[in-house]
């Protein structure tokens, strides 16, 4: 049975699964269904339940064969395809639309990581000293405070919104942050963190609302604020490139890395759940250390001038 978009209800129930249940944004369950109706329409001409739920381990060896193949997916596409088809039958085994789960053990992908992109400690500084909005202080001060917050905190965009005053607690320099999934976490922050956050607080107007960030309105800031802020401000301190207000929570990483932290540590602060994924920022901090070796050298130097 599909509904009025062709969409099968097995899907359907499976978006609204993973974004109420689970706690997922709205958007990242609209890409796990659009996956699932590109695997329906591969696995036959009548996209329909009947057909999704009865198909074997060997249909997403096909599938994923197509996808590396003729349709040149990118590694990390095909990697998140088949993650959502490996939610979706645990998903249906678990409410009884099928008997089994075929692809419970269906391994993902391999392919090449891109590295995450790195801002280095000198554009940090830059871009959290940037000038803008000199003669508005509440803008000034919000927007600095978002961005050492984030950097401070190896906070997510999406955390960062939710935060609200009582979240923070100033003077043990700790906040209360909901991620992923819902899940709440401690995190700490700097002095310099604070400070900015104090300055922004002491301007902060007194708005209908318990969100720490608040627009021109008085409104929860949204993502789209921040985005926006961050590209004045990226502007404003002359960095160059594709970063992105997530770029603070990788710097945060790998700076505290680089410094000397524990990785189980950043773990912990960044709310991963397995250390693999936290692994990665040892490769970029590796990749550091190369260049500032190679742009360093004495005897790279010599030969580059000889």
């Amino acid at each position: 049975m599909s509904d009025s978009t062709g969409t099968p209800a097995s899907i359907e129930r499976f978006g609204a699964y993973v974004h109420h249940e689970r706690g997922l944004s709205a958007r990242t369950a609209a890409e796990y269904t659009a996956d699932l109706r590109d695997f329906a329409r591969f696995l036959g001409k009548n996209v329909s339940d009947s057909v999704l739920l009865h198909a074997q381990r060997e249909d997403v060896g096909r599938y994923v064969q197509t996808l590396t193949g003729r349709r040149r997916y990118s590694p990390a596409a095909v990697k998140r395809r088949v993650a959502s088809i490996r939610g979706f039958y645990k998903f249906a085994r678990l409410t009884g639309l099928v008997s089994e789960n075929v692809v419970a053990d269906f391994p993902a992908p391999k392919g090449v990581r891109n590295l995450p992109k790195v801002l280095s400690e000198r554009e940090v500084a830059k871009l959290l000293s940037a000038k803008v909005h000199v003669d508005d202080e509440l803008m000034y001060a919000r927007d600095h405070a978002i961005f050492e917050l984030m950097y401070a905190a190896g906070l997510r965009i999406g955390e960062l919104v939710k935060l609200d005053v009582r979240d923070v607690d100033r003077e043990r320099r700790i906040m209360r942050v909901r991620g992923k999934g819902n899940k709440t976490r401690i995190v700490l922050f700097n002095k310099t963190g604070l400070h900015a956050l104090n300055r922004y607080l002491a301007v902060r107007p007194n708005a209908p609302t318990d969100a720490l960030f608040v627009s021109k309105r008085n409104q929860r800031l949204t993502v789209r604020g921040v985005r926006f802020a961050f590209e004045a401000m990226k502007r404003a301190a002359g960095i160059e490139g594709a970063a992105t207000p997530h770029a603070l929570r990788h710097s945060f990483a790998t700076h505290l890395l680089e410094h000397g932290a524990d990785l189980m540590v950043i773990k912990e602060l960044l709310g991963h759940e397995s250390l693999s994924t936290t692994q990665i920022y040892t490769n970029v901090s590796i990749e550091h250390m190369r260049r500032k070796y190679e742009d360093a050298h004495p005897r790279d130097k010599q030969a580059a001038g000889s």
